[in-house]
């Protein structure tokens, strides 16, 4: 016997994001709120303004909710519910987010994130931690600042940003991140980014940097061995004569069928001393899903996939090798972030207000 499905009409107000209630209660306990009002916040420019407080929290809110531009958070305006659970009297339009934005210059964006970052990092109660870093590419539709042709693997020849951002691993939060041009290397200001990584970070002990192979440089290995004297793991760039060793080598112990590790010193014609490298290769014709560069001189030709990691870590290889998959998470956060945060949205004609929001979003994806 089918039920009859009742409807029936209630004065009381509703809402599709009564859980926003946790986050509320949530953000008003842990102190974020008093921490940023002794920050340098652009400032209510007449009585009517909106507090800079409130417009950072009903962007948050945006966000969380699932909003991908300025022009979504139009939705809170409209929800009496969401803005009696936050306190709101009104909701900032979309114009009111653009011009908070813009008020945001390089100075503002150091001296407003850099503390938010490490206020973070000093409520975790973990002393030592993982940390990755890896870049990005967000494309761009305009004439942005900021906004040049660099690589782009999904629009060749479309402009865009390349953010670099930094990420622990325990936590799966944003130690740090930078928005910028779309025609710099991933190596382009990266010491100046992980200089103030380290800052924000200086009351944890790092056990471990791990990269992907656009960090591969002499310059950038020498800066974590002396300069920082961090362990790392790093993927290796194959270049020609990288095959050349890769090729040479004939000891191999097997991982699992179809899958074989080995290890050796290598130096660089560039390098002040050789270095340890660890590779793993992959037989296509039992794993034909395996990831990894072929070989094009190899015999027979295609058989394998070879991925290399050079490493200054004493550890057994496969140990190496397991650590660095792990890496792989970083590329999980990245897309959540896309996907879930808005991160490729939010753009704005001045490059610093483009970073203000971005680095906004990162501080909510942190709190959620």
């Amino acid at each position: 016997m089918v039920k009859e499905i009742q409807v029936v009409f209630t004065d009381k107000k509703v809402t599709d994001w009564g859980g926003m209630k946790l986050m509320k209660d949530m953000v008003d306990s842990i102190g974020i709120k008093e921490l940023m009002s002794g920050l340098d916040l652009p400032q209510k420019g007449s009585n009517r303004s909106y507090d800079s407080m409130q417009i950072i929290e009903c962007f948050w809110t945006s966000i969380w909710i699932g909003a991908g531009r300025f022009s979504h958070s139009a939705y809170l305006r409209y929800d009496k519910v969401l803005q009696e659970i936050f306190g709101w009297k009104q909701a900032p339009s979309q114009s009111t987010y653009s011009r908070f934005f813009q008020k945001f210059s390089w100075k503002r964006n150091t001296e407003v994130f850099v503390p938010l970052q490490k206020w973070f990092i000093d409520n975790l109660k973990i002393k030592n931690i993982t940390l990755d870093f890896d870049s990005s590419v967000i494309t761009r539709y305009g004439e942005q600042e900021g906004s040049k042709v660099g690589y782009n693997a999904n629009k060749p020849g479309r402009a865009s940003h390349h953010p670099l951002m930094a990420f622990i691993a325990e936590t799966r939060m944003v130690a740090n991140a930078w928005l910028r041009p779309g025609n710099t290397a991933a190596l382009s200001n990266c010491k100046a980014f992980m200089n103030e990584t380290f800052e924000i970070l200086q009351d944890k002990k790092i056990g471990l940097i791990r990269v992907d192979s656009g960090f591969y440089a002499n310059d950038f290995l020498n800066y974590l061995e002396t300069e920082k004297q961090n362990n790392y793991i790093i993927a290796v760039k194959m270049y020609s004569t990288i095959k050349q060793e890769l090729r040479a080598q004939k000891t191999w112990w097997s991982l699992k069928d179809g899958m074989e590790i080995c290890e050796f010193d290598y130096q660089s014609p560039d390098w002040e001393k050789p270095r340890r490298m660890i590779a793993v290769r992959k037989n296509i014709e039992m794993l034909t899903k395996a990831t990894g560069k072929l070989l094009l001189f190899d015999e027979p030709i295609g058989k394998y996939r070879y991925s290399l990691y050079v490493t200054n870590l004493d550890l057994p290889a496969e140990q190496i090798w397991l650590s660095y998959k792990d890496r792989a998470d970083a590329e999980n956060r990245i897309k959540e972030l896309k996907y879930d945060f808005g991160l490729d949205s939010f753009c704005m004609d001045k490059f610093w207000a483009t970073e203000a929001a971005f680095r906004t979003i990162m501080i909510a994806y942190n709190l959620g």
